[in-house]
């Protein structure tokens, strides 16, 4: 019986025979793809003859976040003092200049009232003039009234707040309150102590830090740091986000303990997302470039084992996934291995073949 009647013969009984019609246009045979131009086109498949390029060679890890040192001020009162209100609370944006703390003191109430002593002396010299006061008088009431001006600075009164007593020039002004005020403008990280509190000089009552960008430290071994250059770019990684960086710094010193060389790398932290104390994955642009095949972070998947996979274009319009390698991944391409340089890989669309292949003979033109 020949071709056409058996065609017939199947026509009347509703039966298909499926090897003697043609292909449909996106068949999936031993797990390859068939798309036609239009289905290529439509779909935004891109591919691209893989060639060995060069690129910098990353150095990965560990790292932790914490302030920068050089935007962070520890407030202290120079002088024994009583805090008498408190003007910011943990958490306040600050500005500098801005006043913290109103303080109380006898060792300023002196320096006031020392000051204002001396500053009608030397007004009243000064009036006088040369030709009446001796020189050394004249001379002992200028040393007396700079001294007192450098005592009250040194102690902290500030020069509104020493210009304002002299202007008045009335003795209940010298009652030893002054402000501790921001040096910086920045946040309050930390702000340890009670009003009423007793305080001696140097302790920690504030620490204003601007946060906008911190660093992190990332500890490479020497032969890795040897490869880091100052400037270079860096990716960190922590609570599943990615920020850019630089490195600022390569510590010149071996820790003791773990035997690596502390990098210091500077993250913008615009939306306040990074804080110190939380550890991270530090990715570093090393000054060695490699030669390797690289591929678009999309155009690499995973395939339903779980294994790494790239489509790979056999013939036109003909998809098939193959295993690779993933070596490691930068900001916005993939290493891979497993592929010979010439091989023509799918860089866009990848995941729309893979949905396709998932479908298991899903016809694109009905779709």
């Amino acid at each position: 019986m020949n071709k056409i009647a058996i065609c017939l013969f199947a026509g009347l009984i509703g039966y298909t025979m499926p090897e003697l019609l043609p292909a449909a246009e996106d068949e999936h045979e031993d797990g390859i793809v068939l798309l036609s131009p239009e289905q290529i086109k439509a779909a935004g498949i891109v591919t691209e003859v893989l060639q060995l390029q060069n690129v910098t060679a990353d150095i990965l890890a560990p790292g932790e976040i914490h302030l920068n040192a050089y935007a962070t001020t520890r407030v202290t009162p120079r002088i024994s003092a009583q805090i008498v209100k408190r003007h910011v609370v943990l958490g306040d944006t600050v500005t500098a200049g801005q006043s913290l703390l109103t303080l109380s003191s006898v060792d300023m109430a002196q320096a006031q009232g020392a000051l204002l002593v001396a500053e009608r002396e030397w007004r009243r010299v000064r009036k006088l003039g040369r030709e009446v006061v001796s020189e050394q008088r004249y001379t002992e009431a200028r040393v007396a009234y700079e001294q007192g001006r450098a005592r009250a600075l040194a102690y902290g009164l500030t020069k509104q707040e020493i210009g304002k007593l002299l202007d008045q020039g009335t003795a209940e002004l010298a009652d030893g309150r002054f402000q501790l005020l921001a040096p910086q403008d920045g946040t309050v990280i930390l702000d340890d102590f009670i009003v009423g509190e007793l305080v001696e000089p140097g302790r920690v009552l504030f620490e204003i830090s601007d946060e906008s960008v911190l660093w992190v430290e990332a500890r490479l071994t020497p032969a890795q740091a040897a490869e880091v250059q100052i400037g270079a770019r860096a990716t960190v990684i922590a609570r599943g986000e990615r920020s850019r960086g630089e490195v600022i710094q390569v510590h010149h010193a071996l820790d003791e303990g773990t035997r690596t060389l502390g990098v210091r790398i500077g993250v913008s932290n615009p939306d306040d997302r990074l804080h110190p104390g939380l550890f991270a994955q530090v990715r570093i642009d090393g000054a060695a470039t490699e030669q390797v095949l690289a591929v678009p972070n999309d155009a690499v998947l995973r395939s339903p084992d779980g294994d790494w996979q790239v489509f790979i274009e056999h013939d036109p319009g003909g998809f098939e996934p193959r295993e690779v390698e993933v070596i490691r991944r930068a900001a916005e391409f993939t290493v891979i291995g497993g592929l010979e340089p010439g091989s023509r890989a799918v860089t866009r669309g990848a995941f729309f073949l893979q949905s396709e292949l998932a479908k298991s003979g899903f016809e694109l033109h009905n779709h």
